[in-house]
């Protein structure tokens, strides 16, 4: 049978009759309510006595509402006029703006004031001051809006019947007055704003109106755009200098076209005589009338000639000589044609040059007086599109002024009353009967879930039952609430009972007398673990045990505080250097107490641990010591605590009571389990014995150990030690093995 079948038998034994039948959850049920009805009793007494005294105390409250729709009149806040145009999201953003603005200035002191002097509450309610009644006014009225409309409910509270009408309406009264009030006062600031805008605006432009013509005489400009086109801004100056420049360049560059192709032509006649002249002078296609009208004749003769050759005809048959004869005359032509062509093209070559001199020159002339020209012109452009501009300016001002003005005779309406306010036939608050019924039925409702979560949503560990169902191994020992470090203290302690309980349960669970390696592990930070192995310890070395602690907690090392102790050389030393054992064991103040320092804190705490070193030492200490007890980190947090309840021989978890979940509790027992581990048993620690009745038999040797009669206590446990010497000298062999250095302390 395997250890976690062994588990499952133990819980079936030792719980079988509890998970049998739904009977039982109904008692518990009982059971829950029976524990807590000290809770349950007390909500309800306390939630009904409260709505009692509420309810006779708080004196009858009489209502009345009005219904008004607010609206969104006014000039527009933009001097000059410019509404623009919004999407349906930014106008409904607007509207719930304006309408929460509109909560507040019903509200506000300003409008109240008003209903205040309209009423003469000062008088009527017997206020010091205005503020004061306006501050009682402020109380008694609410405004609430109606979802998906500008609709906007006034409701008055009071104490009398007739009054809340009463001011309701004239709440909206008074409202309507100032939002006339605030539209005037706008209108006037607007139209104010307006006319000084306009006026400034016409004087800008006057101003602008004397530059433009002052440049125009300055320059002697004539804006021909400005009559023939309507002066609109954008109108180009026409001087006509453009055109002649543009008419320039395009002859300029007529010219340089027409002297490459002559210089082209004179270079592909030079260097050729005879036949090759003609072709080539026939070739260029030279504008000459002799050389267009007889070159196609040259042409036909020389192929005619080929002809004949080829038929066979001699040089002296009488076709041949008859054209050679026409061939050697119009070939006389056309060769004093081209000589005389060559001689013209030379001609026409430098008369072409003189004129692009020419025109170059003059295009330069007028480059220079178009960009003086230009100058002018633009200075005279940008103060003729200034005046443009501010005359557009002055027409749009003069406009919105008039459309303001409009505006402002026409009559507006900032609120429409939809419904009066009436006086109520019956208080609105409070309805007694209901209250009290309410009130006793929300007390026991409260009251019993207040007991029931208190008892089924507290998933931590409450009692022995808890941990022996979730774990099926023993609870060795359940400590007290602030259990103190018991070598700091006497000795003879109460709460050092509870560690001889611990340290007799270890004793009767372990299988052997060489299970002696022990490592204390917990599933969270702070269950008490490293103080619970220190007090046994010091148990244990009382009652003659050769105790020797390491501090396994490579995290966060605490053992050597409370010794004083340095913490620069040990645990970790020795894992990863070749040190003696005897240079890392230190004996403590108390007698057959030994410690081993965590040292320095490694960067892979789980690699050095799990190392053959790691088991060498375990191996060692537990030869030369009656009992080895390490301390680790949490087991749920790092892999440390893992490693170690791997090699040692037992794991006690110590639990701390009604803080760690039972989920998690599992967690724990798997994880040793996990890694092989053996499962001693569980310390449930930090108990408050008061609180607790199942813990009560815990109890009775607080009254033993008395203050009087401890002196009888201190006498049994010297004869304790002194009768039963037999696990110190079982070993005191292998004590004699251990060389510490007693200097360190």
């Amino acid at each position: 049978m395997n250890q976690n079948q062994q588990h499952q038998a133990y819980n079936q034994a030792y719980y079988g009759q509890n998970e049998q039948g739904g009977g039982l959850q109904a008692m518990d049920y009982w059971q829950v309510v029976r524990n807590r009805y000290g809770v349950i009793l007390l909500s309800l007494l306390l939630v009904f006595l409260t709505a009692a005294a509420i309810t006779y105390i708080m004196p009858a409250r009489w209502e009345a509402s009005a219904l008004v729709e607010v609206k969104n009149v006014g000039l527009s806040t933009s001097p000059l006029g410019y509404g623009g145009t919004a999407t349906p999201g930014e106008r409904s953003m607007a509207s719930t703006q304006f309408i929460q603005t509109q909560f507040e200035v019903m509200t506000s002191a300003k409008a109240l004031e008003k209903v205040v002097r309209e009423l003469n509450l000062v008088d009527r309610w017997g206020m010091p001051d205005e503020f004061s009644a306006v501050r009682r006014l402020q109380g008694m009225v609410r405004t609430r809006p109606i979802r998906g409309t500008d609709l906007i409910e006034i409701r008055v509270s009071d104490s009398e019947r007739l009054r809340p009408a009463e001011i309701a309406n004239e709440v909206y009264r008074a409202y309507r007055q100032v939002r006339e009030e605030e539209i005037n006062q706008q209108n006037q600031q607007v139209l104010g704003l307006l006319d000084k805008q306009l006026n400034e605006q016409e004087e800008r432009v006057r101003q602008a109106r004397v530059r433009m013509q002052k440049h125009m005489q300055e320059q002697r400009i004539v804006d021909l755009g400005r009559f023939l086109r309507g002066g609109g801004r954008g109108d180009e100056v026409d001087t006509g200098e453009a055109a002649i420049l543009d008419r320039s360049r395009t002859s300029v560059f007529q010219l340089e076209q027409e002297i490459e192709t002559l210089r082209a032509q004179i270079a592909a006649l030079q260097n050729l005589e005879g036949d090759d002249l003609i072709r080539k002078a026939g070739m260029l296609g030279l504008d000459d009338p002799t050389i267009k009208r007889f070159y196609p004749q040259f042409n036909e003769l020389i192929l005619q000639e080929n002809q004949a050759e080829e038929q066979g005809l001699g040089q002296r048959h009488p076709a041949r000589l008859a054209i050679r004869s026409q061939l050697d005359s119009i070939k006389g032509i056309l060769t004093g044609a081209v000589t005389d062509l060559r001689g013209s093209l030379d001609i026409q070559l430098a008369q072409a040059e003189a004129k692009l001199n020419v025109a170059r020159e003059q295009t330069e002339g007028r480059e220079e007086t178009f960009i003086d020209d230009n100058m002018k012109y633009v200075t005279y452009q940008q103060a003729r599109d200034e005046f443009y501009m501010q005359r557009d300016i002055e027409k749009t001002l003069i406009i919105e002024s008039l459309k303001q003005k409009i505006e402002h005779t026409m009559p507006r309406r900032p609120i429409v009353v939809w419904q009066e306010a009436h006086p109520s036939n019956s208080p609105a608050a409070p309805n007694k009967p209901l209250v009290l019924i309410i009130g006793g039925v929300l007390g026991l409702v409260f009251g019993l879930g207040l007991a029931f979560l208190l008892e089924f949503m507290d998933t931590s560990v409450k009692s022995i039952e808890d941990v022996e169902r979730y774990l099926g191994v023993p609870v060795l020992a359940v400590i007290p609430k602030h259990v103190g470090l018991l070598h700091r203290e006497s000795g003879l302690s109460p709460d050092a009972e509870a560690y001889r309980i611990l340290r007799t349960n270890i004793e009767f669970n372990r299988k052997s007398a060489d299970a002696n390696s022990i490592t204390m592990v917990s599933g969270g930070a702070g269950e008490g673990k490293s103080t619970t192995m220190l007090n046994l310890a010091y148990i244990c070395a009382q009652g003659g045990y050769n105790t020797l602690m390491i501090d396994a907690d490579l995290r966060r090392p605490t053992l050597h505080t409370y010794f004083d102790i340095n913490n620069s050389v040990g645990l970790t030393n020795y894992l990863t250097t070749e040190l003696a054992l005897e240079d890392v064991i230190l004996q403590t103040p108390v007698d057959n107490l030994y410690f081993m320092p965590s040292g320095i804190l490694p960067s892979d705490a789980a690699g050095i641990l799990n190392s053959r070193r790691m088991s060498e030492l375990i191996a060692d200490v537990k030869s030369r010591f009656d009992l080895v007890l390490l301390d680790s980190p949490p087991i749920l947090g790092v892999s440390d605590a893992s490693v170690l309840a791997s090699e040692v021989d037992l794991t006690v978890v110590i639990v701390q009571h009604r803080k760690l979940p039972r989920n998690m509790l599992m967690r724990v027992r798997q994880a040793v389990e996990n890694v092989g581990g053996n499962l001693l048993g569980v310390v449930l620690n930090n108990v408050d014995l008061r609180s607790d009745n199942q813990y009560q038999y815990y109890t009775s040797y607080y009254t033993y150990y008395a203050p009087a009669n401890r002196n009888e206590a201190r006498q049994s446990v010297a004869d304790a030690k002194a009768q039963n010497p037999a696990s110190s000298v079982a070993k005191s062999a292998a004590r004699k093995d251990v060389e510490v250095r007693e200097d360190a302390f």
